[in-house]
């Protein structure tokens, strides 16, 4: 069986979710958090190895709730995502505060990471699905010696990862018809009002949506030299950044439709009709322990998940 690498992207600071660390909440009956569902699912689907991306000042806590309890089932290493951690000659514009996204996320794990690998939100559940999808796509169809960067996503329904408690950012999907990927664009304040969609571009201006359309939640599938050509790209764009602007983010679905757009890289999405939760505000935590309890009393999973 190929080695196939579970990256977790624990970093966030969490704004939203009025300054805790979301990532951390418990939501199962014992104590569980949203990412050990994650781990239980991906290990069940073939994933032999685990990358942390956390920062370092939470290592202690991160290793205390759930780090040491995941070193006992399989191989896990820590990667660190720091504000100050750049090319050499970039500095930290002032007035700087948050790390610089998720694409800086990942680059982070240059060195741990050798294998296909699978990246992932820390605070959403994504459902069984997916896991199992990129796995076999890793497996059995990627080419990491391909002349361009062979991808796979899980294709999420947009209608199936909506918040009740507000709005959302997805990565809003173009799909072809052999069911590879035509584009993907960050989309921001997705919320449903009424019978109707909301959302908006990156500069506020609304755009349309539709319930049914395929979306990104930073579940990709990615080959191992794709680290490569996020160091080359991260440096290019802390140059392009206009002088002020303090929230430019390098992003994983920015970088993966401009691979898209040059024919350096294509994604097939694997779509999952799986439901999405998360803890995106305070309030969503009731609900996620709520289908958490409706997912053990299904049997979907164990009332002690490890035993």
């Amino acid at each position: 069986m190929k080695d196939t690498t579970l990256v977790v992207m624990a970093a966030g600071i969490g704004s939203r979710f009025g300054g805790g660390i979301k990532q951390l909440e418990p939501v199962g009956p014992n104590g569980e958090i949203i990412m050990d569902y994650s781990i239980h699912d991906a290990l069940e689907a073939g994933f032999n190895k685990v990358v942390f991306i956390i920062r370092k000042s939470l290592e202690k806590d991160f290793k205390e709730i759930i780090g040491n309890r995941i070193e006992k089932l399989v191989n896990v290493a820590y990667a660190y995502q720091e504000l100050e951690a750049l090319p050499a000659g970039c500095q930290v514009p002032e007035g700087r505060t948050k790390p610089w996204g998720t694409g800086q996320a990942v680059l982070s794990a240059k060195g741990l990471v050798n294998e296909p690998f699978l990246v992932i939100n820390a605070d959403d559940y994504y459902g069984k699905e997916g896991y199992r999808k990129i796995h076999d796509y890793m497996v059995n169809e990627m080419d990491i010696n391909a002349g361009v960067y062979d991808m796979c996503m899980g294709g999420f329904i947009l209608v199936n990862t909506l918040s009740e408690n507000g709005p959302v950012t997805r990565g809003v999907c173009q799909v072809n018809a052999d069911s590879t990927l035509k584009e993907v664009t960050e989309t921001y304040d997705i919320e449903q009002k009424g019978n109707g969609l909301f959302a908006a571009d990156k500069q506020g201006n609304p755009v349309l949506v539709r319930p049914g359309q395929h979306v990104s939640l930073n579940m990709w599938g990615l080959p191992p030299a794709f680290i490569n050509e996020l160091e080359k790209g991260f440096e290019e764009f802390l140059g392009s950044i206009t002088e002020g602007d303090l929230k430019a983010e390098y992003l994983l679905p920015d970088i993966i439709d401009s691979l898209i757009r040059t024919k350096k890289g294509q994604v097939k999405v694997l779509e999952t009709k799986d439901k999405w939760f998360g803890v995106t505000y305070k309030e969503d935590k009731a609900a996620v322990v709520a289908a958490i309890r409706s997912l053990i009393e299904g049997g979907v999973y164990k009332e002690k998940l490890y035993d």
